[in-house]
Formats: C-alpha cells, structure tokens, sequence
C-alpha cells in the first residue's frame, strides 16, 4: 500500500515551493492542481519540465492562505506547515488561456525553515516532520485513539454501495495501511471545509490528528444515515457513492458541512429516463423502431452516466421521440382559394400552379395519395424556390428548406453512423424533427450543385429519397431504422439539368419554368418588387410613383436576365434616391420651423402679419409632402446612370455579310450576330468568337451547301467565279468575343450570312432566324423556341424564321407576342433565303429552281 512506502520516505533538504488556492493537499492523497500564476508556471517549466532524477519531481506544496485574488508582486506570507509531493502528471493546455494541470501525491509534512530564494519561483531550505517509523508501536491513549478511529472508518465503508469498485479498494486500504496514515487519508475522501484541512495539516502531533479527525468522520456518518432514510422511499440507489466525493474545487460548497443537492441532481437523470422511457410508448412508432428504443432504454438504465455512450445513447433516444413517425397536417382542398392564393402570390408561372392544383383535385379523390416529387428547372430569379413556398402556404403544410449547393458528402443526406464520434442525423431526418410533421413540403434547392468528394455522392444518396417505390422505407444511417417519407411533397429546383445525374433526373417530375417575357415583367414589378421595395425603404406611394413606362425602361434598358432579381436591386436603387431627397425635405422643413420658432419666442412683441408671412416662407422651402416624385426617363438617367443595355438592330445591317441569328441561354433568349468577310488567300475558314465543336461543324456544312449549290443561287467569290474559295479566304465572327457559344442551331443564321457576302445582297434588318441544317438543304427543329422568340420581340423585330417542325412551340408563346410578329417556317433552306432578302432570292432564277425540285 501507500503507507510501505511513505515510512521510508526521505525528502531533499531545498525544495521548490508552489502555492496553491485549491484546497489543502494532505500526505497519501493525490490531488489536481492547475497552473496559472507566473511564479508557479516558471517553477513547472524549470523545475518540472526540465528534471531528470526522481528527487526534481518532489515539490513542496503550501496552501495559499492569503487572499487569492490580490496577486501582489511580492510573496505572499507562507503558510509555515506544506506537504512535500510527488508530481506524477503534467498536462498542459493552451485553452483559454496557457496553463498546466500537475497530478500531484502527498508523501509526507514538512516545515519551512528559511526561504532561500523568491525568484522565477520560491525555493526554501525545509525540514521533515513525518518521520512515520517513530509511530510503529502506539501506545495508551494513541492506541486507543486510533482503534476508535478505525472503527468509525470501517462503519463509514461499510455503509456505502460495496458493489462500486472504489470502495471495495477503499476498505482494503484501511486494513492494509498503518493506522497512522489513516486520518490523513479519510480526512481527504470526507466533505470537509479548507479550514478543517488545514487545521488537519498544522496538527503535527499524531494524537492531535486523530482526535481532530474523529469528529469530522463521525459527522460524515450521521450525514449519510440522514441521506440513506430518505432514500429508503426511492428503490433506485446506485448512486450513493456521491456522498463521499472528494471536495469540489468550486468554493461555494467549501461552507456546507455536507451536500444533499449532488445526491438529488443524480436521481432527476433517474426520473428522466423514466420520462423517455413514458414517452417512447407513448408515441406511435413502428414496431421495428419501438423494439430498438427499448433496447436502448435498457442500456441506458445500467449505464453510468459519466461514460460518453450515455449522452449518445440519451440524444439517439430523444430524436426518437421527437421525431413525427404519424404526425401529420391536414391538407386545405379547397381549390378555388388555392387558386385564388398562388395567383395573388405569383404572376404568370401557369405550368406550376396547374401542376399544384392537379394534386389537390386528386388528393381530394383519393386521400392517401404519395407525394409527387417535383423539379422546377430555370433560370435564376424566377421565384422557383418562392414557388415552393407559396405551395406550402397553399396546400397548408410545413415548409422546410434544405439547400444542397455544395454539399459534396452523403452524410449530410443519409446521416452519421452512430459509431462516429460527434455523429448526426441526416438531413432529411434532422427537417422532419425541426417541422414535427411527416407530410411536409421539403425543398430541395439547387440539385444541380450538388458536389461528388471521397465522402461519396450525394447524389446518390438522394435516389433513395425521391424514389416513391422505396423512400417509405428511407433508413438513415443515425436512426438505423427506416422512417416513411412517402407524405412528403418533395420539389427540387435547378437551373439546368445538364448536371443532374441521369439516374436522379429520371425520378423527378421536370417542369421547365421559363424566364419572364416583359409583359410580365412590368406586371411582377408592379404588384409584388414595387410595393415591396417602397416597404422595405420607409416610402409610401404618396411620395414616389414609378410608372409602367419607367418599369419597362429599367426592364429593357438596365437590366439583362431572365428572372426578375436586378431588376428589384434597380427598384431598390430607385427608392434609396427618392428616400435621400424625401428625408432632405422633412429636414428643411424641420430646421426652418425651429428657427422660426427661435425668432419668434425671442422678440414677444411681433405683429400678427409677420408672424404669418414668415409661416408660408418656411413651407416654400421644402416641396409640398403631397406632391409624390414620379420616375420618368430623366430620373432614370438620374439614378441609375446612363442605359446599360441598348436596342442595337437595324442600323447593324448596312452591308452583305451579316445576319441575326437567336441563341438560347440560361438566362433566357438572346440575339446574335454573325458576321462574314472575305479577302484574298488560299481558301481558308477563319472561325471566331469562342465557339464550340457543334458550332464550327454548322460552319462547315453552311460553307459545303453554299458551294454545292453555288451555280444554282449564283454565289460568286470577288473574281465573279463559282468556285466559292478558289483564292478567297471567309472569316466568320460571332460578337462578343467572351461569351462561349455552342450548339447547332445557328446553321441557318450562319447560310444567311454567307449568302449574303457572296451575293451582295443586304439580309432584312428586322428577321432574326433559328434552326439547324443538313448537307441536302434541310432545316431541322431545334429547342429553346419560347425564349428565342422573346428575345426577338424584346429586341424589336418583325420576322422570326423557325424549323417547320417547331410550329408545336408557338402555341407557348403569349397571344400579344405571337400577333406582333410574323412566322416564317422553314423545311429548306430555299424558305429561309427567300424570307431573310427582300424580294426573295434570288431574284432572277427562283422558277427553275422550284421546277427543278419538282
């Protein structure tokens, strides 16, 4: 045992001294002691640190008895009695701040006899005070006294729980350990306050120590027969060893003789797992999921809870119960106020809002209908995931929103092993616990962003999710039991599909969401951006008015995109302007008025007509606060700078070799350019404008039709021969050099273009034109029609030439948009060329040719 070893003890004669605040450490206890003030901190780094023999480990350790707080320069005055120890751990931190924490065992006591030195730390010439042999045989009185003492120690142990492994070791020790030792030892385990420690380490004498400490032990007894009576009501008693902790550093406690609050504190852990365990059966689970709960409680139950298993286990056990295995909404079927609502919160959209009362009309026909799964695909700033919203507003149901831009990990969809440290809930399971419903609408924003890493595919991970066969059985791998997600209305929305895996994409339900042609535009700006900026900037309609002709100038003129969001930062821009001269205006007013107060309590004894002239000049000053600031052109100018965006059409045709073609990008239609030159050379293809491998091959096989077909149309080069590249070189160009294009629809565009530079003729100036082509002379569909056609109009063209297979797409176009433009459909080419010149082309030989195709 300890006490062996103590008896033949021999401490140096100089020992290095730490003071400490925690508490007293008494010979044959072990005691943590942290490092934070300076002196201390050099004697561990010096001392500690830096030793190589066993003796550089054995510190003196005296306890502080001065105030702790006032750390004054000089040494405080030492307590004259420590305990000379043995540091058998060091552990340092760097968290809040640097500092050690020692492990330190008491051997024996010592007296200082004179300090040698104060600093980087105190080291003072000590003398031993234990010399342990002396004590071997005691005898009278000192006998006596230890017996009674032993006695009370045994009665101590023995009421406390013996299955707990300490204390089985603990009543060993008493027999094992000389008697001597014993009152240090105890009087380290008992509750007892700093200065019953002490008074314990000052009494040198043995006989002195035992009669101190046979009192504090016969207290301690009385507190736990006190504690075990009213314990006696309560059966669950595993955690009586409580009673006896060692001291707490926390100093509050040091007062209380002994602490029945601990005690209590462990039974309310009790009484919570036999909540859980009340709410486990009370909640509907599956069977499968009930069986595993219980599983778990049971474990719960023989756990302590110091191990880290036991806060697991009790997190697992509450998602358990939080989680709602048939808790439900019920849905709102009214249709006609469904329709009512999705109208007044979104303009035009019609293929979503169709597609939502659809499920209404049929969940009203059959009431367990699974939920559909939908995938809105668009543009950015169309109001996909507002849709989503107002779908759960609709409909009545939770709304949660999980965005997977970015997430590259699968554990983030299906959940931790439970084996992981710091594992969770994925987070599919962790939505279900937040909206406490399992028919909720989840919103899964951005699909396409969705990254792949060493982690695995998310990707993947979602099929199970959106798979109506399998996701009423989705097992997370936290849960570990499989949860419903059937009632679920899951939508997910992305910007393109090209980046959806084909596996994933093939369990959605697609709805394209186009970009918003003006019309609406000016409609969505008027009923929900305006009235929600003017909100936004403290504003009224009383003070600023933005006609429609203004919206339409911010639309076309400032803005470029197929959703609607800079055209709201516009608005916004718009009303901080108006807000800085509104809030100018009411200073005036304000400072001109105070003024006039000022003048007017300074001299008492002004006529009435001044008073009154002075009031109308104040309000001359400012501008009337009815009169609102309408947005004209001007202002716009003004506010926004001069136009960003400019229609540039017509005066761009003022010579052979060039043509508009439309092109489609995520942003909705545009209109392109292409442009032709040719010069002397050896008969080469020029292709610019950061073109794709599609794109060049239309080139090419617009350059093979127009020099098949060159007699018949009479292209010529510059020397007036046929042969279209005999010492000609063609540069074709698509402007704005920066911007990648690819795709085939642009064959026809790029035939018009050439034509015209072998020709000489001029293209129209308001026909845009779309469709791919084929060596024999054939105009093949293409797809994006609806924007296409819409770029054309907004940029204030007469004619589109469309693929004849393409007039399905027109019955998508607004009505208004289809009456202003003329259709061309195109099978051959001839159609194209014919409808892209004025007076047809070419002029003089067009009979033969269509005799020709007969």
């Amino acid at each position: 045992g300890i006490g062996m070893g103590l008896t033949a003890i021999q401490i140096p004669s100089r020992l290095p001294l730490l003071l400490t605040n925690e508490g007293v450490l008494l010979p044959g206890s072990s005691m943590r002691i942290s490092v934070e003030s300076s002196r201390n901190f050099q004697l561990v780094k010096s001392r500690l640190l830096r030793g190589t023999s066993v003796k550089s480990t054995i510190i003196g350790v005296i306890p502080n008895t001065s105030d702790p707080d006032s750390e004054s320069e000089g040494l405080p005055h030492l307590h004259r009695i420590g305990t000379a120890g043995i540091a058998v751990q060091i552990v340092g931190s760097n968290w809040p701040k640097p500092h050690y924490t020692l492990l330190i065992t008491g051997l024996c006591r010592f007296q200082i006899v004179e300090l040698l030195k104060e600093k980087p730390y105190p080291v003072a010439e000590v003398e031993q005070l234990d010399r342990l042999e002396q004590y071997t045989n005691g005898i009278g009185e000192l006998s006596e006294l230890s017996q009674q003492f032993y006695k009370y120690a045994i009665q101590l142990v023995e009421m406390l729980d013996m299955s707990v492994p300490v204390v089985a070791k603990l009543r060993n020790l008493l027999d094992s350990l000389p008697k001597e030792t014993l009152p240090d030892i105890l009087a380290s385990i008992i509750r007892t306050s700093t200065n019953e420690k002490l008074q314990i380490l000052d009494a040198v004498g043995l006989e002195e120590r035992f009669k101190m400490t046979i009192p504090l032990l016969v207290r301690q007894i009385e507190g736990l027969k006190l504690l075990q009576k009213t314990q006696k009501s309560k059966p669950n008693d595993e955690k009586r060893i409580v009673a006896i902790r060692p001291i707490r550093r926390n100093n509050q406690l040091l007062g209380r003789p002994l602490h029945l609050d601990v005690v209590e504190d462990d039974d309310d852990d009790g009484d919570d797992i036999v909540m859980l365990e009340k709410k486990i059966k009370n909640t509907n689970m599956p069977e499968q999921a009930m069986k595993v709960c219980i599983k778990e409680i049971k474990r719960l139950k023989k756990m302590p809870q110091s191990m880290p298993e036991f806060a697991l286990t009790r997190n697992y056990l509450e998602l358990m119960v939080e989680l709602p295995w048939n808790k439900s909404t019920t849905d709102r079927l009214d249709l006609h106020a469904a329709r009512i609502l999705l109208d007044s919160d979104h303009y035009a959209l019609q293929k979503l809002k169709q597609r939502v009362l659809e499920y209404l009309a049929v969940r009203q026909l059959k009431n367990n209908l699974k939920g559909p799964i939908l995938c809105f695909v668009g543009p950015p700033g169309v109001g996909k995931t507002s849709v989503g919203r107002s779908i759960a507003k609709t409909v009545g149901r939770e709304f949660y929103r999980i965005a997977l831009g970015g997430v590259c990990d699968q554990s983030d969809i299906r959940g931790h092993r439970r084996t992981y440290v710091g594992s969770m809930p994925g987070r599919i399971i962790n939505g279900l616990r937040t909206v406490a419903v399992n028919n909720p609408v989840f919103l899964l924003d951005e699909v396409d962003k969705l990254g792949k890493s060493l982690q695995g595919d998310p990707a993947a991970a979602l099929l199970e999710v959106l798979d109506p066969e399998q996701n009423h059985s989705f097992t997370d791998h936290y849960l570990n039991v499989s949860f419903d997600l059937s009632q679920v209305l899951f939508i997910a929305t992305a910007n393109t599909t090209a980046t959806i895996p084909p596996a994933l994409l093939d369990r959605m339900e697609l709805i394209q969401v186009a970009g918003y042609i003006q019309e609406e535009k000016i409609e969505i700006a008027h009923r929900h951006l305006i009235p929600k900026q003017l909100e936004l900037h403290g504003l009224t309609p009383q003070q600023i008015q933005i006609p429609k002709e203004a919206t339409e100038g911010i639309i076309s003129r400032y803005t470029r995109e197929a959703g609607v969001r800079s055209l709201e930062r516009k608005i916004g821009a718009i009303c901080r302007a108006v807000a800085v001269k509104v809030a100018e205006g009411q200073q005036k007013v304000q400072n001109s008025s105070s003024t006039h107060v000022a003048a007017k309590e300074g001299k008492e004894g002004v006529p009435e007509e001044n008073k009154s002239e002075s009031i109308t000049d104040t309000t001359d000053l400012a501008l009337p606060p009815e009169m609102p600031i309408v947005i004209d052109r001007h202002a716009l100018k003004d506010i926004l700078g001069p136009p960003i965006y400019e229609m540039e059409v017509s005066q761009r045709l003022s010579q052979p070799g060039v043509a508009i073609g439309l092109a489609w990008t995520p942003l909705g239609g545009e209109i392109m350019f292409v442009e032709a030159s040719r010069m002397e050379g050896e008969g080469q293809l020029t292709l610019t404008g950061q073109l794709g491998d599609v794109m060049k091959e239309s080139a090419h096989l617009a350059i093979s039709w127009l020099r098949s077909n060159a007699k018949k149309y009479h292209f010529t080069n510059a020397g007036g021969s046929f042969d279209l590249l005999d010492n000609t070189d063609i540069h074709l160009h698509f402007p704005a050099g920066a911007v990648t294009k690819d795709g085939p629809s642009a064959g026809v565009t790029i035939v018009t273009c050439l034509a015209s530079l072998f020709s000489g003729h001029l293209v129209r100036s308001d026909v845009a034109m779309t469709g791919e082509i084929t060596l024999r002379g054939l105009v093949l569909p293409v797809g994006g029609i609806k924007d296409k056609v819409l770029a054309a109009h907004r940029a204030g063209l007469k004619t589109v030439i469309l693929p004849k297979r393409n007039e399905k797409d027109l019955d998508e176009i607004p009505a208004n948009v289809r009456e202003d433009l003329d259709f061309v459909t195109a099978f051959w080419l001839d159609d194209v060329l014919n409808a892209a010149f004025d007076g047809g082309f070419p002029a003089d030989s067009r009979h033969s040719i269509l005799n020709s195709k007969l």
